[in-house]
């Protein structure tokens, strides 16, 4: 029997390790995709148009998390899992979630900020010019401008989306973006910011369908120190692919009218 056990555990090996091999070569981040030569466009800057989507569970929660009712269980986007939330604030991202229902800007259907945009269940699509970028979105026709260049008109403002800058390192587009409000999240579960939050995103290109998103999140109003989210961004194949209309009604309102109900 001890034979038979160890000849099975020899023929997984043999069968198990060729198609480890393949993942790991189709995998964006293999040492295959480091030969991977980034398009251009007609101005010579990186070619990162097209339609994308992240494939993950971090709208519900950047973190780690288990499944309950209406969430999937998922791996967390953030570098390490830790969330360095200053004593306040944790007790603060606790009466978020216990309020999520009425106070996320989503289900007011308002637009959710960055980076969590990038990381909706939606589709956004990517155009470029010479000298600005231009992110569509397909939640609550959220559009974003990324200026190459140019000066950051003067604070304090507060914006959903924020003011964003962005310039070329290498073919990684990088993009600084201030000037926040402190209404949004960064997911359904609670986890927030102030309007001192400072993002900076990067997008490199990995190979012909794939983004490698990388965040790193500054706001010492609410954190002890910064803080990184990375995941992965995938090109839609589907034939006419096309950003759709996303007409959002307000789970908040709903739920605002069915209390003022229950207390009539």
């Amino acid at each position: 029997m001890s034979g038979a056990v160890s000849r099975l555990g020899v023929g997984y090996r043999l069968v198990c390790l060729p198609v480890f091999a393949a993942i790991a070569l189709a995998f964006p981040g293999a040492a295959a995709a480091q030969d991977y030569v980034v398009p251009r466009t007609a101005d010579g800057q990186p070619d990162l148009q097209g339609i994308w989507q992240a494939v993950n569970t971090a709208v519900w929660n950047v973190q780690d998390h288990a499944a309950e009712y209406g969430v999937p269980a998922g791996q967390g986007v953030v570098v390490g899992n830790h969330l360095p939330y200053q004593p306040w604030a944790l007790e603060q991202r606790q009466q978020n979630y216990e309020n999520r229902h009425t106070l996320d800007t989503e289900a007011n259907c308002k637009m959710v900020g960055v980076p969590r945009i990038t990381y909706m269940p939606y589709p956004f699509q990517i155009i470029q010019s010479a000298d600005q970028i231009v992110m569509i979105y397909e939640w609550v026709h959220t559009i974003r401008n990324i200026f190459l260049g140019g000066e950051r008109l003067e604070g304090p403002i507060q914006w959903y989306m924020g003011d964003s800058r962005g310039h070329w390192e290498g073919d990684t587009l990088v993009v600084d973006v201030v000037h926040f409000t402190d209404e949004t999240w960064f997911d359904r579960s609670g986890n927030f910011h102030s309007d001192a939050l400072h993002v900076v995103e990067r997008y490199t290109p990995v190979g012909p369908d794939h983004l490698m998103y990388e965040v790193t999140v500054t706001d010492p109003e609410v954190f002890t120190e910064p803080w990184q989210m990375r995941m992965p961004l995938y090109r839609r194949q589907e034939e006419d692919i096309r950003i759709l209309e996303y007409e959002c009604y307000a789970l908040a309102e709903d739920l605002n009218q069915e209390q003022t109900g229950e207390s009539q």
